[in-house]
């Protein structure tokens, strides 16, 4: 079945940076790779924002600059983040414009894969289901509207109540499930009591040309903090943390957007915290060859009990660039971390007990040496796309997963009435 015909519907897709951007545009290739006829329908970049992709240093590849494949639509600058209607808005506009693209075109697809967040996009894949009559595969990257909740800024009960009765058919109208952390699959059955062997877990990964050999050794003792600064990471904790090391001279860099970077910055500004040096957002080759020139990748998530099942991108790249991880986690994260004994984990959340990791690793060039190549050595074993991507070109050929030809208004009717 390898000259399938693919549609992959995502919000994120290269240029932009991002471990949701990566994962697709590595499922894109690869699968083309594998002799599949992949598509690919998606927005212009705009994470974190629009302006960053005016540097050409992003469009760094060839074969997806001008690959006739990607169909992007334009939707309108808003400064989403900020305001959660504003987002709701942002997510309307890009699905109905998906959904104009997959009921006029005129090509025919065997399979359709979407994924998630956001939920209104992933209903796009339900028409295409039955607009294509094709096989439907659900990439589930988050549990929304679960991590609504759990950053705190949308807890009206009824509105997510709703959200969690569509989440739920989406689930149930998925032909297959594909899960990037273990920690949601039991979330997942509970919820829509669907056959378990119809999900799939294929978490993050790098490419195998991305890896480090082995830990290197620096002159200079160097910590570093990469991706999202938002809601979900705990900036408090974060401006703990860079008071902390300042006090014991070791210096950390961040590469950092988001919603509360602005936030850190002017705490560090104001009080005069010279171990700090922040790097704008820069192309995943850059930011993964930076975090190789440091000595400790930390990692931080809000306690929320949604972020106990995820298994966040920047972890996968800083034990892909060879560096010990310390990180204030608990769940799933935490259960890798010290299971492959890749880094130290705080629980509490506690910088100061952070920054007595970071002390230990930095005296010990033994231990770290050892900590970061148990981390290479589980990327190498667990997290590689050229190795994980079969896991999807053998769902692909599954016979079970053959859609049955629906007429489209029948079915969205009868599931209505359901």
């Amino acid at each position: 079945m390898s000259n399938s015909k693919i549609l992959i519907i995502t919000q994120n897709f290269y240029p932009e940076i991002g471990s949701h951007a990566n994962r697709m545009s590595n499922l894109f290739q690869l699968l083309q790779e594998d002799g599949y006829d992949v598509s690919v329908l998606t927005t212009e970049p705009s994470y974190p924002n629009k302006h960053l992709y005016d540097d050409k240093k992003f469009w760094n590849d060839n074969t997806l600059d001008d690959a006739s494949e990607i169909h992007r639509i334009k939707v309108k600058d808003r400064k989403y983040a900020l305001n959660m209607l504003n987002r709701l808005i942002h997510y309307l506009e890009i699905s109905i414009k998906m959904l104009f693209f997959v009921l006029f075109s005129k090509n025919k697809y065997d399979v359709v894969l979407v994924t998630t967040p956001a939920i209104f996009i992933a209903f796009v894949g339900v028409i295409a289901k039955f607009r294509y009559r094709a096989k439907f595969i659900l990439d589930v990257r988050d549990l929304w509207p679960e991590s609504l909740k759990g950053v705190g800024v949308f807890n009206k009960k009824m509105i997510i109540n709703f959200f969690s009765l569509l989440e739920i058919y989406l689930y149930k109208k998925a032909n297959h499930i594909i899960i990037n952390s273990v920690g949601f699959k039991d979330y997942i059955l509970k919820k829509a009591k669907i056959n378990p062997n119809k999900i799939t877990y294929i978490p993050n990964a790098a490419r195998l040309y991305e890896l480090q050999p082995t830990y290197r050794f620096h002159k200079k003792f160097r910590v570093i903090y990469t991706g999202n600064i938002g809601l979900a990471q705990d900036v408090e904790f974060l401006k703990s943390l860079v008071r902390k090391l300042d006090k014991n001279h070791i210096l950390i860099t961040i590469v950092g957007y988001g919603q509360k970077k602005n936030e850190l910055q002017r705490f560090i500004k104001e009080n005069k915290l010279n171990n700090a040096t922040f790097v704008n957002p820069t192309t995943r080759e850059e930011c993964l060859k930076l975090n190789s020139e440091h000595d400790v990748g930390v990692l931080s998530l809000n306690n929320s009990d949604v972020f106990d099942t995820v298994l966040p991108g920047k972890l996968i790249d800083y034990m892909t660039s060879g560096l010990p991880v310390v990180a204030a986690v608990s769940g799933y994260s935490k259960e890798i971390i010290l299971k492959y004994k890749t880094g130290f984990v705080s629980e509490k959340r506690d910088a100061y007990e952070i920054v007595k990791f970071i002390l230990l690793l930095k005296s010990s060039p033994d231990l770290r040496e050892k900590t970061a190549n148990n981390a290479i050595d589980l990327i190498k074993d667990h997290f590689i796309w050229e190795k994980n991507i079969k896991k999807l070109t053998s769902l692909l050929k599954a016979e079970d997963l053959i859609a049955e030809p629906v007429p489209l208004l029948n079915q969205i009717d009868k599931d209505i009435r359901l």
